[in-house]
């Protein structure tokens, strides 16, 4: 999964970045995008290492990209040409969105930032359909793509975005190859004062963020990267004086789960206990293809147990003994905190 940090001159980014991730950096070079990537926590890969004493343990990976700041003479303008081509190559987009006084005083617009950052996702990707449609007249054989097209023009140029528009399954399989930024699932962070750290959500920023089709939450980046720095046997401490309940990593990975709507699969062994990060209603042929293509190509079944059931008979061998262990074709969809083994030839 990757996600990208973009957003206005001034809210915070690159802070945001090292909140997440805990490293020690500096904002990306003009042209130059800074690379974090954690590991998502899970206690069920902790479980399954500690049965399996395994040579390697695996968690799911989040990669962070940090796109270099927009020119800081035209604070909106942060979507040109260079920016949208990056944007376009993440899974997710994060909105960082200023909530305190910038450097000269002035006060937040953190609303009305949202949806200026809105109008800009929107008008990159009606840039895109103008074009493709100019092309389509001179063309043949393209009538569908032409009619979706068509139907989603005049909702770009009435500044709503793609995301809220109730695309079905096929109609988005249709746009994939556009990677339309007004469709990308949008988190938005408001980075707040440090006195505002445990604070919740205004209610205009959660309207707008509602309005443009994304989430939002509240973090104070510069004292979530001083707590990133942390042993992490001083975070909690630390973390409830603030009112904090967790850490801005474990917000943030809940939240970007649920707004790509994934689930986590694992496999389990004396080699590796691993989670991997799939689209909730994948296929057990499609997930065979996350660990390998040769295992989607050779599929035969797919042998599947149930954490809690694993972790109720305290084996596999006991899970099958007691019929909890199924055998499932293709077409199973698979659920988050299956035990899975696939069996293949190629």
């Amino acid at each position: 999964m990757k996600v990208g940090l973009t957003g206005f001159a001034g809210a915070g980014k690159t802070t945001v970045f090292l909140a997440l991730t805990g490293l020690e950096t500096k904002a990306a070079a003009p042209g130059a995008v800074n690379l974090g990537v954690i590991k998502v926590p899970d206690p069920r890969v902790d479980k399954l290492a500690e049965v399996y004493e395994p040579r390697k343990t695996t968690y799911a990976e989040v990669t962070f990209v940090d796109f270099a700041p927009a020119r800081a003479s035209e604070r909106r303008a942060v979507l040109d040409a260079p920016t949208v081509a990056q944007l376009r190559d993440a899974d997710a987009l994060v909105e960082v969105v200023r909530a305190f006084p910038d450097v000269a005083g002035a006060p937040a617009t953190a609303a009305e930032d949202v949806s200026a950052f809105g109008t800009e996702l929107v008008l990159a990707d009606l840039s895109v359909v103008e074009k493709r449609l100019e092309r389509l007249k001179k063309e043949k054989g393209h009538e569908r793509e032409q009619v979706l097209l068509e139907r989603i023009a005049p909702e770009l140029e009435a500044g709503r975005a793609l995301r809220t528009l109730g695309l079905g399954v096929e109609e988005r399989t249709q746009l994939a190859g556009f990677a339309f930024l007004s469709l990308r699932p949008l988190l938005i962070v408001l980075n707040v004062a440090e006195a505002e750290a445990a604070a919740p959500l205004p209610e205009d920023v959660a309207a707008r963020a509602a309005a443009e089709g994304g989430e939002a939450i509240v973090l104070a980046a510069n004292l979530e990267a001083e707590i990133a720095q942390l042993e992490p046997a001083d975070r909690g401490a630390f973390l409830r004086d603030l009112g904090l309940t967790e850490g801005a990593r474990d917000r943030f990975i809940r939240a970007s789960y649920h707004l790509l709507d994934l689930v986590s699969f694992l496999t389990s062994g004396e080699d590796e206990c691993r989670a991997w990060p799939i689209r909730r209603g994948t296929t057990a042929l499609k997930a065979a293809g996350k660990i390998h293509s040769d295992i989607e190509r050779g599929f035969i079944r797919a042998e599947v147990v149930a954490f809690d059931e694993f972790v109720r008979y305290g084996s596999e061998a006991k899970c099958r003994e007691a019929g909890k262990l199924r055998l499932e074709g293709k077409e199973y969809v698979v659920q988050d905190g299956d035990i899975v083994h696939f069996r293949f030839a190629v």
